[in-house]
């Protein structure tokens, strides 16, 4: 209901309305979340659900199907407001480090203000990519943009929700870049709209929350006007682009709820590749 609203409201008004929207809950949460590390309902731009239990479901998974040690170099890519970078505050050792970069600037102030200062081994960079949907005065189209770290220097590169905000062209850059940062060995977790038999027929019969209907070429959207909003890529295409890249799937691929499935590890589909060794 929630989101429909949003939706239905003029771009510019949308902010306005959130902080309205959340103002009892921000009061309350002021109370008792009292650590200063969880960011204000109002705040948060990166979707619905529960900040703090999507955070600790993924750190699980991160730990479960991308071997995430204590002591790793991780790389978070759309780190948002600290949604994934919170829970592993409490499981990244004093010799694991993590870097996040995110195109919203008022989430990484907000990362770099709350979070920094009482973990010294968590940097939050601000990189200004231009997409349509949230950073529309950016002056880097995403296609063009290099990571801003070294060669093979991750242990474990994770995206949540990031490539369902981005067109072809910029998916097959971030994927080179992915691999290029990855060690040899290393692994990365990847959260996609995946589109295949299953999840085409349950759109089809209106099961799916998302109903991609608008062809681009490469990739399907649920919004004409604003193609980021939500993009969905044909399976092949994302098998293809993970075999291009030297990515190696680690296991299958986890299929997700949002389609409308009854067997499902999380909202999205979930991808876990390791780089390989040459």
């Amino acid at each position: 209901m929630k989101q429909r609203l949003f939706r239905m409201t003029p771009k510019w008004l949308r902010p306005l309305l959130q902080k309205i929207y959340y103002f009892p809950f921000d009061l309350i949460d002021m109370f008792t979340k009292p650590d200063g590390m969880i960011p204000p309902r109002s705040r948060i731009f990166i979707g619905s659900g529960d900040f703090v239990q999507i955070g600790q479901g993924f750190k699980q998974h991160f730990i479960a199907l991308g071997d995430l040690q204590p002591d790793h170099r991780v790389l978070d890519v759309g780190c948002g407001i600290g949604r994934m970078a919170i829970p592993l505050t409490s499981y990244l050792s004093g010799k694991g480090e993590y870097w996040g970069f995110d195109i919203v600037k008022e989430g990484i102030d907000w990362c770099q203000k709350r979070i920094s200062p009482k973990y010294g081994n968590f940097h939050f960079i601000h990189s200004d990519v231009f997409n349509k949907e949230y950073n529309t005065k950016g002056k880097i189209m995403a296609k063009d943009f290099r990571f801003p770290f070294e060669d093979k220097s991750f242990d474990f590169v994770f995206l949540t929700s990031v490539f369902t905000h981005m067109l072809p062209a910029d998916v097959e850059n971030y994927m080179s870049e992915i691999a290029r940062v990855t060690k040899p060995g290393g692994k990365c977790l990847i959260t996609f709209f995946i589109l295949n038999e299953e999840s085409s027929e349950l759109i089809h019969f209106g099961k799916s929350d998302i109903n991609f209907q608008y062809d681009l070429g490469g990739c399907r959207s649920s919004d004409r006007e604003i193609p980021e909003t939500a993009i969905a890529y044909d399976e092949k295409i994302v098998r293809n682009l993970f075999k291009k890249n030297g990515l190696v799937l680690h296991g299958d691929i986890y299929y997700g709820s949002w389609c409308g499935r009854q067997n499902f590890l999380t909202y999205q589909d979930l991808i876990v590749a390791e780089k390989n060794n040459s």
